[in-house]
């Protein structure tokens, strides 16, 4: 007893995804090496020759389909300084949503003098 849906037609879909965006990262990964110069924007470091795949573009705001001509959302980083840099943003997206726990509950619920106005007023 099986799917109804054709095993070949979820890694044909996958195949054709990845070909789409290897092909878009390849133009702007020319683009941007056309733009910049071939130095990790973090850590200095310069590529060259079969290095050179070592230095990736990143996306500052973290989005892939942001790809403007000018290349003003990407900067090349190497590719331990790209890991770091998704590390710190998935570290900062994990520690910015509230946990549970988080807000500390009201200590107290019970206000001894909420009502002393009244009561003050009463004995006038």
């Amino acid at each position: 007893m099986g799917s109804d849906k054709p095993t070949s037609s979820p890694s044909k879909l996958d195949r054709l995804l990845e070909e789409e965006r290897k092909r878009r990262e390849h133009s702007y990964r020319e683009q941007a090496l056309k733009l910049y110069p071939w130095v990790c924007g973090r850590c200095g470091r310069e590529f060259s020759g079969k290095r050179l795949s070592e230095l990736t573009v990143h996306h500052r705001d973290h989005n892939h389909d942001n790809n403007p001509p000018d290349g003003s959302n990407w900067e090349l980083l190497c590719l331990y300084c790209h890991d770091n840099e998704h590390s710190r943003y998935t570290d900062q997206q994990w520690h910015s949503e509230e946990q549970p726990g988080a807000r500390p509950a009201p200590r107290t619920t019970y206000k001894a003098f909420a009502a002393i106005g009244d009561l003050l007023k009463s004995k006038e």
